[in-house]
């Protein structure tokens, strides 16, 4: 632990629990069965260093050459190939599986739910959230405007799991620190993403560090990060960061794995010495 952890040396008993956890980076292209190999190839290189809870970027399955790519590849829910993978190689390797985003059917004929959903070790999906804030920007030359091919969720998941509390968001649900306080009391966030090289210069490491103090949790951010062949640059620096706000691993660019461990006793200590959640105002006079 770091110097500006004050609790750290105080927490560390023989009884702390860890748990390894990963966050994939990948540099996603139009061929969904070349990334659902690399997706493959990565996992199991978390893995075998001993991650039991690994989590994928959004879009891992699919950065098309236009946004109506991801709605020629939406599946059912519970049905299709990009599922059913996620769901194997779950259950092969005995691990849970945070699945970044898969394009799933939505009420709209030309649209997809942007859905984050979770595989338990034995392969049963668990839970799944659908992206509630849709990206959109105007800035020089680049132009988003995800509503035009995306349907919004509009529910609020946070799950129990062996690993303590989780809560799923997804990419630009970062800026909404509301839906974060919505989840209740969380353990560990998950922020799966593909942000835009200029806006996660800006502020992509700001604001997963900000969302991991203000919740007292660990942050995991598994990106998309580099060059596109659609001619997106996405910004990448996955990181895992820990409930003091402390980067404990980070990768800048490129395909590759961030591991950390979680230790929920010293995230209970803090939680203990700085009980910011509990003193927190729901209604103001």
């Amino acid at each position: 632990m770091t110097a500006d952890n004050p609790t750290a040396t105080s927490s560390r008993t023989e009884s702390q629990r860890f748990v390894r956890i990963a966050a994939i980076q990948m540099a996603a292209g139009p061929n969904v069965v070349g990334n659902l190999e690399e997706a493959g190839r990565l996992i199991e290189m978390a893995a075998a260093q001993g991650a039991k809870l690994i989590a994928l970027p959004e879009y891992f399955c699919l950065m098309g050459m236009s946004d109506a790519d991801r709605v020629a590849a939406r599946e059912q829910d519970n049905s299709g190939p990009i599922q059913q993978f996620l769901s194997d190689i779950a259950r092969r390797l005995g691990i849970w599986l945070v699945g970044g985003s898969v394009p799933l059917v939505s009420s709209q004929p030309d649209k997809v739910r942007n859905s984050c959903l979770v595989y338990d070790d034995k392969g049963d999906q668990v839970a799944r959230y659908d992206k509630i804030h849709l990206f959109g920007l105007e800035l020089g030359n680049e132009s988003y405007a995800e509503e035009k091919t995306i349907e919004p969720g509009c529910g609020v998941v946070a799950l129990q799991t062996p690993f303590g509390r989780i809560g799923l968001s997804i990419c630009y649900d970062l800026r909404f620190p509301e839906l974060y306080r919505s989840m209740g009391k969380v353990d560990i966030i998950f922020a799966p993403a593909a942000f835009t090289s200029t806006t996660g210069k800006a502020h992509w490491e700001t604001l997963i560090r900000a969302r991991a103090i203000e919740n007292l949790a660990y942050v995991v951010a598994p990106a998309q990060g580099g060059y596109h062949v659609n001619g997106r640059e996405t910004h990448g620096d996955t990181m895992i960061v820990d409930p003091w706000g402390v980067v404990l691993d980070r990768l800048p660019r490129g395909s590759g794995v961030v591991i950390a461990d979680i230790n929920s006793d010293y995230q209970t200590s803090l939680r203990n010495s700085l009980p910011a959640l509990e003193h927190r105002i729901l209604h103001y006079c």
